[in-house]
């Protein structure tokens, strides 16, 4: 009796799960994917995929805080960038190996910087 029970409710528990998994998997390859909403490709959808690709260039000061040529980095503590809605802060930016050599942690500068992706490159900096 003991076996007959236990072998009825092993039965019945692998039927049941599955039962329950089978559909979902059946109806999720069955549905078709929607279609994207269809949208006239203008002049303004070309330039926003512009602007999000494009880089920006932009001017600041700073304090060089950190140089490390191997890496070609320089840290600096910068005002306000304004034009990227950058607060004043310490931060590293890739520059050229010839760029971070030719600064020192403490000297005040002005830089130039391409701003892509939420990352920026130094293209020139000079001690003020």
């Amino acid at each position: 009796m003991k076996r007959t029970t236990l072998t009825v409710m092993g039965l019945g528990l692998t039927l049941a799960l599955a039962a329950c998994g089978q559909p979902a998997e059946q109806k999720a390859a069955e549905a078709p994917a929607a279609p994207a909403p269809a949208m006239p490709a203008g002049d303004n959808m070309a330039s926003m995929a512009s602007d999000a690709a494009a880089a920006k260039s932009v001017k600041a000061k700073g304090v060089v805080t950190a140089v490390d040529v191997a890496a070609g980095t320089i840290t600096l503590d910068h005002e306000e960038i304004p034009e990227v809605s950058w607060p004043a802060m310490t931060m590293g930016f890739k520059a050229t190996p010839e760029l971070a050599q030719s600064v020192k942690v403490g000297d005040k500068v002005a830089f130039d910087l391409t701003v892509k992706d939420g990352a920026g490159e130094i293209t020139a900096i000079q001690k003020q």
